[in-house]
Order: structure tokens, then C-alpha cells, then sequence
């Protein structure tokens, strides 16, 4: 995939260099495997954690997420969780 990921450790600084490059998409939007999945773990607009979308299948969201209680795993997630502030596409 030919996909430039900026390094960044604000999420907030993520987002705001995808929305520059028009490659920004709210929580509406459903996602696609290899798209970055952006959250805020305490509905805060405080944004907290990013992780890689994997495949969508069913109304839910499969990613595989670093920094998972220490560990890299996969997780899963209802494509409507209140916790999803949104993705970068690519």
C-alpha cells in the first residue's frame, strides 16, 4: 500500500494532519480494512488511542491495536461504539 503515516504521539496532531489532507472521516463513516481507527476512551474530546482497522464484517469492527495491556492483539468493537471519534482512510 502506498499510505504515508505521520509520526505523531498528540492523536489529536494525527487527526488534524489527516484532515489537512483530506483523508479525515467521522464516526459515521464505515470503515475499511487498513483505515486507522481513532478513540476517546472517556467521551471527553480528549482524544486517547489509535489502532489499525483490520476488516469490518457484521456491524463490527475488528482491529489489531498496540499498547493493549502491553500487549499487540486484536480487538473487536460495535461499528456504532460511542467510543469511535472517527478514522483516516486511505
Amino acid at each position: 500500500m502506498n499510505v504515508t503515516v505521520p509520526k505523531f504521539s498528540l492523536v489529536e496532531d494525527g487527526i488534524s494532519w489527516y484532515k489537512n489532507k483530506g483523508k479525515w472521516r467521522d464516526r459515521s463513516y464505515v470503515p475499511k480494512s487498513g483505515d486507522l481507527i481513532f478513540f476517546d476512551w472517556n467521551n471527553d474530546n480528549d482524544l486517547d488511542y489509535v489502532g489499525i482497522i483490520e476488516t469490518v464484517e457484521n456491524n463490527k469492527i475488528y482491529t489489531i491495536e498496540g499498547n493493549s495491556e502491553d500487549e499487540c492483539r486484536e480487538k473487536s468493537y460495535q461499528l456504532n461504539n460511542e467510543l469511535i471519534f472517527g478514522y483516516r482512510i486511505i
